[in-house]
C-alpha cells in the first residue's frame, strides 16, 4: 500500500531503523529525506558526539509525510522535523524543514508507559510504548478565550507499537527514553 507524498508514491509501511546503532545509517533507511535531515543536525552537532536517536515517520492524507529525528549528546536534544506542505500551501513537492535545540537540563521529566501482553504461556512482551519529555518551558498560549485557562509545560512526546515500528523500534524508544534520563539532573561538564 502507498500514499501519494513529495516524490510521488511513498510506502505506507517503511523500513525498519532499529537496526541500525548509526544515525546516518538509520536516517538513510529511514527518513525520505535524509540528506535535507542530516545536513541540518549536522549543522548543529558539528562533530558532537550522538549518544542516542529516535525516529519517527509517518504519512498524513492531508500533508504527506512527517518525519522526525531527535538525537541526544548528552548536553542537548536536537530536534529536526520534515512535513510536505499541504496541497495549495506551496508549489508541488514543497516541504518544511525545522530545527530545535532543547538544552538537556530543560528537560523535568522523563515518563515512559510500556502496554505489555501475556501470551497463553505466560511470555510477557511489549506491545507499545509512550515517552513524554517534560520541558520547563511553558507550551504556546492557547488563542482567544482560553488564555485563562492554567498554563501547560512543553512536552516532547514520541510513541512506537508493533504495528507501527516493530519490536525493535519499541525497544529503541525505550533505550532512547533511559538515555536522557540518565543525563536529566546531572552537571553539564
Amino acid at each position: 500500500m502507498s500514499r501519494p507524498g513529495f516524490n510521488g508514491d511513498v510506502p505506507a509501511v517503511f523500513p525498519d531503523w532499529s537496526p541500525y546503532q548509526d544515525l546516518e545509517s538509520a536516517a538513510r533507511a529511514y527518513l525520505r529525506d535524509p540528506d535535507v535531515a542530516l545536513e541540518a543536525l549536522g549543522g548543529v552537532l558539528r562533530g558532537a558526539s550522538v549518544l542516542g536517536f529516535t525516529l519517527e515517520r509517518f504519512v498524513n492524507e492531508v500533508n504527506g509525510v512527517w518525519q522526525e529525528v531527535v538525537v541526544c549528546d548528552g548536553s542537548r536534544l536536537v530536534l529536526w522535523h520534515g512535513e510536505d506542505v499541504p496541497p495549495g500551501e506551496g508549489p508541488p513537492g514543497s516541504m518544511t524543514s525545522s530545527l530545535r535545540v532543547v538544552p538537556v537540563s530543560t528537560v523535568t521529566e522523563v515518563g515512559c508507559r510500556r502496554r505489555l501482553t501475556r501470551a497463553e504461556n505466560g511470555e510477557i512482551r511489549v506491545d507499545s510504548i509512550d515517552v513524554y519529555l517534560l520541558l520547563s518551558s511553558l507550551d504556546e498560549a492557547p488563542p482567544g478565550d482560553e488564555i485563562a485557562a492554567a498554563p501547560r509545560h512543553d512536552a516532547l512526546r514520541f510513541g512506537k507499537t508493533l504495528d507501527d515500528g516493530g519490536a525493535g523500534q519499541i525497544a529503541r524508544l525505550e533505550e532512547f527514553a533511559r538515555l536522557v534520563a540518565s543525563v536529566v539532573g546531572r552537571p553539564v561538564l
